[in-house]
């Protein structure tokens, strides 16, 4: 069962999930933000994702936090374009020996979620503050505005907007902008749109440009995914196959 609520770091989530025995293991779509990660132990950074990451199988439960997009990179200390599409163990950036310990302090937590929330704020508490410049790039991007008059609302030049965007994001303003249009579009989607209208309302020029921009970044098709979303959403007696 996965379950998520806000952090009291301001454009963070916290969640945790354990899967249901037998489950296949639910694919992690990209949606632009990093995420601390606590499994069963062991403390690890998942990076901003360029396709759908498919978890390996195995561990009894997960909790992490998932930062805004852009936040995660001056909390860690080490540029998103190092990071991308891929999970590397806490220890490798910041020590073994002190990523062991904060691992066992979150484990010692009543709530693992909780740990990593403390964790982060200590964290905050040394590092930039966010980049507010950054923050109203993801904000317009969001909302679907080009990359072009998005760099010129905020006052850089296209390659600095670039250069900027690899370190805070892990890609480039395009790749950004198309997952988070993919992100608007499968929420209308779930929502219970018809496919065609929530490609126009997202910003895709058809159906057909959603169906491969899902293939692309999401590895299925909007059909597959609403099938699969509805079968997360309906409840299932303990021990069912059916994805968490």
């Amino acid at each position: 069962m996965y379950q998520e609520r806000p952090a009291r770091l301001d454009g963070a989530v916290l969640w945790s999930l354990t899967p249901r025995v037998g489950a296949p293991p639910v694919p992690v779509l990209p949606d632009g933000c990093m995420d601390v990660i606590w499994c069963d132990g062991r403390l690890l950074v998942a990076g901003p994702d360029t396709f759908a990451y498919v978890p390996e199988g195995g561990a009894g439960r997960y909790a992490g936090i998932r930062f805004a997009p852009g936040d995660a990179p001056a909390l860690l200390g080490v540029p998103a374009s190092e990071l991308r599409d891929r999970r590397v163990e806490l220890g490798a950036l910041w020590g073994e020996a002190r990523a062991r310990r904060l691992g066992e302090r979150v484990a010692d937590a009543p709530d693992p979620a909780a740990g990593l929330e403390a964790l982060a704020l200590h964290r905050a508490t040394e590092a930039p503050a966010p980049d507010l410049l950054l923050r109203a790039v993801v904000q317009r991007l969001r909302a679907g505005r080009p990359v072009a008059e998005t760099a010129e609302a905020v006052g850089l030049g296209a390659r600095q907007l670039h250069r900027r965007s690899l370190d805070a994001f892990g890609y480039g303003p395009k790749t950004l902008a198309r997952i988070l249009r993919l992100q608007r579009a499968l929420a209308l989607v779930r929502a219970g749109l018809p496919y065609a209208e929530a490609a126009l309302r997202a910003g895709c020029v058809d159906q057909a440009h959603l169906a491969r921009e899902t293939r692309a970044l999401a590895g299925t098709t909007p059909s597959a995914y609403a099938s699969d979303w509805a079968k997360r959403e309906t409840p299932q007696p303990s021990g069912s196959s059916t994805t968490a």
